[in-house]
């Protein structure tokens, strides 16, 4: 059986969400069905997953936060897991979580390659 994955991503970031994109669909199964739906930021992630909710098996969840000079950084970050985590538990099907949050740019490029661990815990949730 072929399993259907959304990926939603964050693109604010693009050259960041470009290979945490390319990192999870390296991983993803060749023989599954996969979506990618591209949204402005982080916090439009949790409600474009609910809107899909009943349409796929599992999500990925990719997208980059920096930490600015303001509280901002802290509210993005906290309602965006969330909200995922709450997904993921009410509709009993796997969110992987991969937004990174970094405190600079330079951690962001480092951290690029996330979108593998979220798409590995994805897969590692399906096969139970």
């Amino acid at each position: 059986m072929k399993n259907k994955y959304l990926i939603v991503i964050a693109d604010y970031y693009k050259d960041i969400s470009k290979g945490l994109l390319s990192s999870a669909k390296n991983i993803l199964p060749k023989s599954s069905l996969i979506k990618i739906i591209y949204v402005p930021g982080v916090f439009e992630i949790p409600v474009t997953i609910s809107k899909n909710i009943k349409k796929y098996d599992a999500f990925l969840a990719l997208g980059c936060v920096i930490k600015g000079q303001t509280p901002h950084f802290d509210f993005i970050s906290h309602s965006s897991t969330d909200a995922i985590m709450k997904l993921s538990i009410e509709n009993k099907k796997p969110i992987g979580n991969g937004i990174i949050t970094c405190l600079n740019m330079q951690q962001a490029i480092a951290r690029k390659k996330k979108g593998r661990e979220a798409a590995q815990a994805v897969i590692s949730v399906l096969s139970q």
